[in-house]
């Protein structure tokens, strides 16, 4: 019931100028409707403080909330990796994204998947990220967010003696990687040669916008996830390693974006 007394509902529109639309944050409308910042960071990509993802890898931040790549880096793409296998004979299944395990209890049987994802704009980031659920979709879900919040800058460049473009094609130098007993090294290559390297690992690579690279493998390189995440460690080692400023011309080293 209503009484004489108690106002009616009414609808509020509220015109806003064209000088105060300008000044509203550039959110992509994807994410604006269900993204509400939690952290210092997500609250300032979003009032556009931070309109460039190097000013929080630089710094040595952490993004803990992937929204913050999708709004910094709006290009970048997702995928996920081969590191299961489906059941074959003699152990000849095909490749498959979801590695499954299970526990055995008495009620039975209890399933789990685990898989890696990857993510980069093909541009000089990238990063990966592992899910593991009870189903396949919430790991899907949880490697693809964690491969947001751990998206990292490399660089690039020509470090191949047979080459010396100046382009920003291969790596700069020789850097290693190792988890576990798996191990990686990746060498610069000539334009033209390709990524020789695993095929997971070569998916990685791209994503980063790395065109030419060889490779080398030591240890139980079958174990897929410990050869992803020491390729992924030897990423890292190209910001780790200090660069001359005279390298950086002879090199034709870049980082980030070109």
């Amino acid at each position: 019931m209503t009484t004489e007394n108690q106002a009616e509902p009414t609808d509020i529109h509220v015109e806003l100028s064209k000088e105060e639309v300008q000044e509203l944050p550039l959110v992509p409308e994807s994410v604006a409707p269900r993204w509400k910042p939690r952290t210092a960071i997500g609250k300032q990509v979003q009032s556009q403080q931070i309109l460039n993802i190097d000013d929080i890898l630089d710094r040595g931040l952490a993004i803990m909330e992937p929204e913050i790549v999708d709004v910094l880096l709006p290009n970048a793409e997702t995928d996920l990796l081969l590191i299961g296998q489906a059941k074959g004979k003699f152990g000849g299944g095909q490749r498959r994204v979801f590695k499954q395990t299970q526990k055995k209890t008495p009620e039975g049987n209890k399933p789990r998947f685990a898989t890696f994802a990857v993510c980069g704009n093909r541009n000089g980031y990238v990063g990966i990220g592992y899910g593991k659920a009870k189903e396949t979709v919430p790991a899907r879900e949880k490697a693809f967010r964690r491969a947001k919040t751990a998206v990292i800058k490399i660089r690039r460049g020509c470090g191949s003696w047979e080459c010396g473009c100046k382009e920003a094609h291969s790596i700069p130098f020789e850097v290693r990687g190792k988890c576990g007993s798996s191990e990686i090294r990746l060498l610069p290559a000539p334009k033209g040669t390709g990524l020789k390297v695993e095929n997971e690992c070569q998916k990685i690579l791209s994503f980063a916008g790395i065109k030419d690279v060889r490779s080398m493998t030591l240890g139980q390189t079958r174990t897929k996830t410990n050869l992803v995440k020491a390729c992924f460690a030897a990423l890292r080692e190209l910001m780790a390693t200090k660069v001359q400023t005279d390298s950086v011309a002879s090199l034709g080293i870049i980082e980030g974006k070109a």
